[in-house]
């Protein structure tokens, strides 16, 4: 039965922390590179442009595969934690628009922290972004007790938002969370505690849906974030290479000021501001526990909308920004970023491979040519050992639901490659926001990432 992280395991019921692991990421490697190997040398070449076609396709798999594999390597490592650790913390909750009763739930739970030192205030975007309700969200601050800031000059969306506030506020450090993403009571001190390194400028906890369960989209979004949110992000600890995600993160003030502030060219800021920030020689840490709830998508339009943004702002890292010619990076840094923002160019190869077939019918033209009981020796013992180590690895989590969630996206991935090839403008939009309060089931208080 496929686990989800609702569920505490044990250590020794962990399958990335067993010596199996290792062996089956080895042995998905060697099956890689073997099938690589026996498709471009033992195969007879067919049309040329359509073999460099498939070629190009297979390198960036087994880009994949290796990257991913090394990632995950070992999940165990975290960076010392001091539980007595106090500092000031100013809290932003990011709003633009989104409808009352979810801000306020937001910023009650903020106020309820249980952290000695912290203040609360509500980044108010909604008279920038033209939103009707901008005015409810000042008389909810009133009604809260809470310090509302309110934008007049429009610019940078929510980089822009945050970057505004940062100069209206001065304690050493910030917590962002999104107007949906309602805080534990310990969130803060199970964050602080890692800042007692002096270089330490970062520290982010999953972007955990609760409405997952609602319907298929939903469990699709978040099937697809346990594997990120899981492995992956547990894996990067060791390399210094975790990067913020927008919301229930703490940042500390000297270094978000030092890179710059918030990144505002870029629709995906948080992910072009984490690469300044480790670029200035500035660590990061990943903490696997939830400490926030919130809302995915529930519409296929609204999950449209935050993957093309996630695309496309990934993708303007590439060939924009790319990691490969920034100076101060780590080489693992350097394949972690470009190993994320590299996922999104999945779409343009799942095309090219689904053309092949279609080229053939109407041309008779072939990239190689085997036998298909040869094909199928190599190719089912590959894929087979990729699905069962990404299933695995994740702990049983990721579904063939988020698989086909991913390759479904290639529409989407291949207009945000286009638009940022082609230098069109993209519009920073929030994600629809809407809380079925009819569904009846209960969430448990405490999650753990596997």
């Amino acid at each position: 039965m496929t686990k989800h992280i609702t569920e505490i395991l044990p250590p020794q019921e962990n399958f990335l922390h067993t010596p199996s692991s290792r062996l089956l990421l080895s042995a998905t490697i060697a099956v890689a590179i073997t099938y690589f190997l026996i498709v471009i040398l033992l195969f007879h070449k067919g049309n040329s442009v359509l073999f460099y076609l498939l070629i190009a396709g297979e390198v960036f798999h087994l880009w994949q595969i290796i990257t991913y594999s090394y990632t995950v390597w070992n999940t165990e490592y975290f960076p010392p934690f001091d539980p007595k650790l106090t500092p000031g913390v100013d809290v932003f909750i990011t709003v633009a628009g989104e409808p009352v009763d979810i801000v306020e739930e937001t910023a009650q739970a903020a106020l309820n922290m249980s952290y000695p030192n912290f203040k609360v205030y509500l980044l108010n975007d909604g008279l920038v972004a033209k939103k009707d309700n901008w005015k409810d969200i000042k008389i909810l601050a009133k009604k809260l007790g809470i310090t509302c800031i309110t934008r007049s000059k429009p610019g940078g969306a929510k980089a822009g938002n945050i970057n505004h506030a940062l100069k209206k506020t001065r304690n050493p450090f910030i917590a962002v969370f999104d107007a949906d993403q309602v805080p534990y009571p310990d969130f803060l001190e199970k964050m602080m505690g890692y800042f007692g390194e002096e270089k330490m400028g970062f520290a982010q906890s999953p972007q955990y849906y609760k409405n997952f369960q609602t319907n298929e989209i939903t469990r699709g979004a978040w099937e697809q974030q346990e594997l990120f949110f899981g492995p992956l992000c547990k894996g990067k600890n060791r390399l210094n290479a975790t990067f913020m995600c927008g919301t229930n993160m703490v940042i500390r003030r000297k270094t978000l000021l030092e890179a710059g502030g918030m990144y505002e060219d870029n629709i995906a800021e948080d992910f072009l501001t984490s690469l300044f920030i480790h670029q200035r020689g500035w660590k990061s840490v990943y903490v696997p526990e939830v400490l926030a709830e919130g809302l995915a998508p529930e519409d296929f339009q609204s999950y449209y909308k935050q993957q093309y943004r996630w695309a496309r702002g990934s993708l303007e890292v590439i060939f924009k920004h790319n990691p490969l010619f920034i100076r101060g990076l780590s080489f693992s840094q350097r394949m972690q970023y470009l190993a994320s923002a590299s996922y999104y160019l999945s779409g343009l190869v799942i095309v090219m491979n689904a053309l092949l077939p279609i080229i053939f019918f109407f041309t008779g033209l072939i990239p190689i040519t085997m036998s298909s009981m040869g094909l199928a020796v190599i190719f089912l013992p590959y894929i087979a050992l990729i699905l069962l180590s990404l299933r695995a690895t994740s702990n049983f989590a990721y579904s063939f639901r988020a698989i086909a969630f991913s390759m479904s996206s290639f529409g989407l991935q291949i207009q945000a490659m286009f638009s940022v090839l082609l230098n069109i403008k993209t519009a920073f939009s929030v994600t629809s926001k809407n809380d079925l309060q009819e569904t009846s089931y209960t969430w448990p208080r405490r999650i753990y990432c596997i």
